[in-house]
Formats: structure tokens, sequence, C-alpha cells
């Protein structure tokens, strides 16, 4: 491809997402295909020979398009959108144009500078303590996995990467039923094993862990010979909104000697709200926090903000340096491919920059509050339906609710979110709340409107109304 011809496609590929984005409240949310009928329409070898960009771009609106769910449909409503601003959009224009591997800080000094620049502002916008600096990771699955070989590192005198686990006593790693399934992952990854996650019972309204219940486990785990290495809390756990008590929770640990990890991957934006923030009091005391910019704060994905109290435990988990990564002549310099597990690092700062700037805290702010708001609205008005019940509380802008039709609630609620998401209006998932079947209900996609909250509301009671009968 010729300089004028890479100049003309970005500009048709540019504007092609102008107007996609201008078209999103005309399109059914979820993907109306059905399994293998994108993989039909493609051929099943690579070609031999080059083709034509307008034969490929054709091929993309008429066979890939059809398949593609829209996550940034205002009425996108299930799991946690993966949100993309405009103005992070265009800062990965650019991102993508340079194309830097910022792995050091001799490969792209900006990248480095901006991004520890970047991860203070968002410090700063949290109302985190000067105490904690950070990374930007792709996903908190990528933080929390780091988080849990800091824990095994610490646990074992740093000698878990040198002597392997087989030299050790078993580790033992806490959390409550409410985390996200990255933490099953990250223990699987790190060769604690999935036996050695425990679980904590819960309590309460927000099915927060129990603080005298986390003590009563660790102190059976020393007595039988463990080793207890750490704890997971979350602030806005995925299923329902779970909100461990962090203060508790940190209090024990220490007392224990054990590392503290906060998952707020999704919720965690919502504290740029001071009126938000009793819900992770005490986290100015944890070592380590996630939070995902890429959902409710509306960067491009991906990118997660991973604060850590002290760097140097991360990097002497996570750093290599071999003769060819070395950064002679330069002291003092942060290589940030030294606090993750990748290597290889893409330049995500900058569209923290270009979104921070171009809205400014208290555009995002707003957004946040009438997200909460809407959700609030649409609960409330379920609440006031005779046929319907809320199973769990707004949390932020996440509640659950079910309806009571037929004789088998689950098999019945199931069929229902089914047949709202291929209503087309909406997208809603489900979850279990204390082993009962559930609809989640999540406002937080960057454009909605608090009409798209009503068209919600209408559809879920519409639709119900018409599997009833």
């Amino acid at each position: 491809m010729d300089e004028k011809a890479f100049r003309d496609w970005s500009r048709k590929a540019a504007d092609w997402g102008a107007d996609y984005r201008a078209s999103l409240r005309d399109r059914p949310v979820r993907a109306t295909t059905v399994p293998g009928e994108i993989a039909r329409r493609i051929p099943a070898s690579p070609p031999a020979q080059g083709e034509a960009m307008e034969t490929i771009f054709a091929d993309f609106e008429e066979i890939v398009m059809p398949g593609m769910t829209h996550w940034q449909h205002p009425r996108f409503f299930a799991y946690f959108p993966a949100n993309s601003a405009p103005a992070s959009v265009v800062a990965e224009y650019l991102v993508t144009a340079i194309a830097a591997q910022c792995m050091l800080w001799q490969t792209s000094p900006a990248a480095t500078e901006l991004e520890t620049r970047m991860i203070d502002w968002l410090r700063q916008a949290l109302g985190l303590p000067d105490g904690f600096s950070g990374v930007i990771q792709d996903s908190a699955s990528s933080a929390t996995l780091a988080a849990v070989l800091v824990m095994r590192e610490r646990a074992l005198g740093w000698q878990g990467n040198i002597k392997g686990l087989g030299a050790n006593r078993q580790l033992r790693i806490y959390a409550s039923n409410q985390v996200h399934t990255s933490i099953d992952r990250a223990i699987w990854v790190s060769g604690i094993g999935e036996e050695n996650l425990v679980r904590v019972p819960v309590a309460g309204p927000r099915y927060a862990m129990d603080p005298l219940a986390l003590e009563a486990a660790i102190l059976a785990d020393r007595e039988a010979g463990y080793l207890p290495a750490g704890v997971i809390a979350c602030t806005g756990g995925t299923s329902i909104g779970a909100c461990d008590d962090i203060g508790a929770i940190v209090e024990v640990a220490h007392r224990h000697g054990l590392y503290v990890h906060v998952d707020a991957a999704w919720a965690g934006a919502a504290m740029i709200c001071e009126e938000f923030r009793p819900l992770w009091k005490g986290v100015e005391e944890a070592d380590s926090i996630v939070f995902n910019p890429h959902k409710w704060l509306g960067a491009q994905f991906d990118c997660s903000a991973h604060f850590i109290r002290n760097p140097d435990d991360l990097v002497r988990t996570l750093a290599i340096q071999p003769e060819y990564l070395k950064t002679h002549g330069r002291d003092g310099i942060i290589n940030y491919s030294e606090w993750t597990v990748p290597l290889g690092r893409r330049f995500r700062a900058l569209k923290l920059w270009f979104l921070l700037r171009h809205h400014g805290l208290e555009g995002l702010k707003t957004m946040i509050r009438n997200h909460v708001a809407w959700a609030a609205k649409v609960a409330s008005r379920l609440r006031a339906e005779p046929d319907f019940e809320i199973v769990t509380e707004p949390v932020f802008s996440l509640f659950s609710f079910r309806h009571l039709g037929g004789d088998d609630l689950d098999a019945h609620n199931v069929a229902l979110v089914n047949a709202i998401n291929d209503d087309g209006r909406i997208y809603l998932t489900q979850t279990r709340v204390d082993g009962k079947l559930a609809i989640r209900f999540q406002a937080g996609q960057f454009e909605m409107r608090e009409e798209d909250a009503d068209t919600a509301f209408e559809a879920i009671v519409e639709v119900a109304r018409r599997l009833s009968a």
C-alpha cells in the first residue's frame, strides 16, 4: 500500500467509524447470526495473491459486521461495558499509526513518562494517598495475576521463582465467592492451585467477606501447616456488586502478615465521585488496587490501572534484565516492562491523556452519577410492578431482578433474558444469587441517555408480559 492509498483508506476507515457510531441506536444490540454462519462465508485457506482493498472492505461490511455485538451501543446493559469514548478512539488512531513498542524508557521515553503522570492523575482523581504509584496493565486479570505472584514471592522469601513451589509449603490465598473468575485463573497460572484458594463466607446485604471468618481461616490453615500469603478483596463484585469491608479485611490480613489486593475493576471508576468512596473505606491501607479505565471511565480497551504501595516488591517478582534490555547511562528511569508479566507494551497512556483532558473530571463525574441515578430509576420502576422483584439492591449502577412468572422461576427467567436479548432493543445477562437465577442490569455505556434507561424498563416489562401470555 503506497502513501496515497494509506491516506485514503485511513480517511475511509475514520469516516466509517464515525458513521457507525452515529447509527448504533438503529441497530440491535446483540449479533443476530447463528453459530458458524460467519465462518461459512470465509474461505478455508488464505489467498495466494493479494486482493484489492475495495474487496476486503466490502467483505468487512457484508460478512463481519452482521456478526458483531455492539459494545458501544447506548443500550448495552450486559456485563460491564468496554467503553470507547470518541476522544480515546482518536488517541488510539495515533497509537496505531505510530506503532511503538513501549517496553522500556529508551524505546519511547514519552510513553513511559506520560504513563507515570497518567497513573498519578488517576490516583489523585480516586482520592488515593501519595504512597501509591502504579502501572497501566492490559486488563484487571493481568494486574491480579501480578498481585498474586507478589503474594507468592513475599510469602516464600523471594524463593518461588528460583526453587519452584515444590520446595515449599502449600500457599493459601483468601477471597469470597463474589470475586471475579480472573482470581481463579491467577491462582491457576501462579501455580498455587485452585484447592488453595480459600473461599471465605460472606454476610450482610453487600455480600461482604466476613472478617472474623477470614481470621479463623488463616489461623486454621497455619495450624494445619499451610502458608497463608494474601487476601483478594472486592469493591463492586462482577455478579451483583458485592463490596467487602476493605478496612476490616486489611486490618486482619496485615496483622497476620498477608498482602491485600483490591479488585475494583468496574466500580473503581465511581470513586472519582467523593460520595461513593465509603464503599471502599480503608482502601488506602491496601497493598495494591486495580480498576479498569476501559470500563466505566471511557478509555478504549485495553487500559487497566494497577496501583501499588511498594513497587519494589513487584519489580523484584517480575523483572528480568538481560544485557539487550539494559539502558546504559540513564539512572533512575522506569522500565514498565519490569512491572508487568508481558515484555511487550502498547502506548496506553495516550488515550487516558486525551480522555481526561477532553472531558475533565467533572464531566466524567456527571456521567457516572447519571448512570447511577438512571439504574436506580429502572430498579424503582420494576419494584413497583406486581410481577417483578428486586433480588439485589442497586450498588452503584448495578442491580438484579427476577420476573415472577411460571412454576419454575429459574427456567422462566432464563427464557426471559433470552427473549429480551432476541428482541434487540437492549442486552442483559443473568447470574445466580443464593443459588437462584436472577437477571442483571448495569448502566454504564459512555453515551447512554436517560431515554435509554426508559427503553430498558419498557422492553423488560413488555417482553416479560408477552412471554407470560
